[in-house]
């Protein structure tokens, strides 16, 4: 198993935008046209160019679809956890992270239609921090379970 590589991980699609009006737009346009779901949506900017992560219910043909349409996009694993839904529940989850000497590189929560709170992680070693995640009482997300939240 490669680093970064696991069961519980969740393919992340990262689309690189030019910073002007309507990029993302005719981006969500090209997944709705393709009945593509997005289950999360990350945006940031620079000045020239914006990137949107994001999280969707069929990685393979969202990523051939943006490709095809002239999108760069690439694949990034990411960990998907559920946010004890309790005063202080995101930062028990925080915790093991620090506990473990683990950095988050960047987080954003997901949109879901049930009484949890879902976020996505993106740290260094997805391995190291799943492993440190498991048995703590924090459920993790697989890419197959992306569709039932």
């Amino acid at each position: 198993m490669e680093k970064g590589d696991n069961k519980m991980s969740v393919k992340q699609i990262s689309v690189f935008l030019e910073n002007r009006p309507g990029t993302l737009n005719e981006m969500t346009k090209v997944l709705a046209d393709n009945q593509i779901d997005m289950r999360a949506l990350s945006v940031s900017e620079t000045k020239d160019f914006g990137i949107a992560r994001i999280i969707v219910d069929d990685v393979f043909a969202a990523t051939n679809t943006l490709k095809k349409e002239g999108y760069v996009a690439s694949l990034t694993p990411v960990l998907a956890y559920a946010v004890p839904d309790e005063p202080g529940g995101l930062n028990k989850l925080l915790a093991v992270f620090a506990e473990e000497n683990i950095n988050i590189e960047y987080m954003y929560a997901i949109l879901s239609s049930s009484e949890h709170a879902y976020m996505i992680f993106r740290v260094a070693d997805t391995v190291r921090a799943e492993a440190a995640m498991r048995g703590r009482g924090f459920k993790g997300i697989s890419q197959d379970e992306m569709s039932l939240i």
